[in-house]
């Protein structure tokens, strides 16, 4: 192992500034999700660069394969995400992005060029292992129905199917140098939520005359956190989040109408179904006691996340025997969302962070903003652990 360890990292610091090289080159040309056809050149031109099959798949996703050529029927899968976030990035990077209002702001273009990088080290050990490497360059993670649900159903798990599939995410809140594990249920499942309310607008000095929706939606907004605090098993996280409304009355004027946007997200499939039936009857019982009309579509997106426990416990040993047992941290339930999950449903996932915040170098925001950055020494950990923990996996 501490051959291999060895090998590995040695080849992970030779090739560590092309990997930056391929990092800078994504974020300074983000593209959003089902959007992604530069990124998907590039990955092509690289992977014809290091002599590696390809087939496109889901528009522009790739999928590449190295097969090992040591005698194996092991098939195993790694997967990056490429879409970025329709976010302005803030001014003064050399290498920021050049694309007004998009930006990857959470780490994709660290995923693709790590797994870039991943892919030469495998090609160059092809010779001291056995097995197939499946390489999974998805498309629109951040939108639903999120491109690992169009790759599955494209067969990306077939032809051949990996017993199992592996993938890292950035993550600021952890120190360059570690990575985080959890066995079991990670992140959650996350639904949108729209709804209307449709009343009878007025003046907001003759009550009595109108329907008034936003006394109507107050109320049910209100009896809807029941259905967290008093419905659902306190065993299971559940949260339920509105985080737009728009009443276009005044001061002195009850509108029409009120439409509210919100986020539904839990750990269990069965509650999440009962949890949806339940939303939707309250709010439109409610706005129907009321004399008003609600109108709640529940727009369905990606399902939880679930690291399988053998699985993950084997790869995260294989992180401490790369990295040390002091680089190697538990992590929390997460209560965001990643389409990962569709692949987890399917087959054994491990599903792990890379830490590249740095406090000293003022590099903290978390994903999501126009701050984001990454400390990119996280970049030589990154291609080397996958490579390690892939080859020990195949073994």
């Amino acid at each position: 192992m501490s051959i291999l360890k060895d090998q590995v990292g040695n080849l992970a610091s030779s090739f560590f500034s092309e990997i930056v090289e391929h990092r800078r080159v994504l974020h300074s040309n983000p593209e959003l999700s089902f959007e992604e056809y530069e990124t998907s050149k590039y990955v092509k031109k690289t992977l014809d660069t290091l002599g590696i099959s390809y087939e496109e798949m889901a528009n522009t996703g790739v999928v590449a394969l190295i097969k090992g050529e040591k005698k194996s029927n092991k098939v195993l899968a790694l997967r990056a995400d490429m879409d970025a976030l329709p976010i302005q990035e803030v001014p003064g990077r050399s290498y920021g992005s050049k694309i007004q209002g998009v930006m990857h702001a959470c780490g994709h273009d660290v995923h693709t060029a790590s797994l870039l990088g991943v892919a030469k080290i495998l090609q160059v050990l092809k010779s001291d292992f056995g097995g197939t490497v499946k390489l999974i360059f998805q498309p629109a993670e951040e939108k639903i129905p999120g491109g690992a649900s169009i790759m599955i159903k494209e067969g990306v798990l077939e032809s051949p199917k990996p017993e199992v599939i592996i993938a890292q995410h950035v993550m600021p809140f952890i120190e360059v140098g570690k990575v985080g594990f959890r066995l079991g249920k990670y992140m959650a499942s996350s639904d949108e939520l729209y709804m209307s309310i449709k009343g009878k607008g007025g003046h907001g000095a003759h009550p009595h005359q109108n329907i008034d929706p936003i006394s109507i939606s107050a109320q049910i907004i209100t009896a809807l956190q029941q259905i967290v605090s008093r419905t659902a098993d306190p065993r299971i996280p559940t949260v339920l989040s509105w985080g737009k409304i728009i009443g276009l009355g005044a001061t002195n004027v009850v509108p029409d109408v009120v439409s509210l946007e919100g986020t539904f997200r839990t750990f269990d499939e069965e509650w999440r179904n009962k949890a949806h039936q339940k939303m939707k009857k309250m709010a439109e019982g409610i706005a129907e006691s009321m004399g008003a009309v609600c109108d709640f579509e529940i727009r369905k997106g990606y399902p939880f996340l679930i690291n399988e426990p053998v699985l993950t416990d084997r790869v995260r040993r294989f992180a401490i025997e790369y990295l040390g047992n002091e680089n190697v941290v538990d992590l929390d339930l997460w209560p965001a969302a990643e389409d990962f999950a569709y692949y987890s449903q399917e087959i054994d996932a491990c599903f792990y962070r890379l830490g590249t915040g740095n406090k000293d170098k003022g590099i903290c925001s978390a994903v999501h903003t126009s701050t984001f950055d990454i400390d990119e020494d996280a970049l030589e950990l990154s291609i080397g652990l996958m490579a390690y923990i892939t080859l020990r996996q195949l073994d």
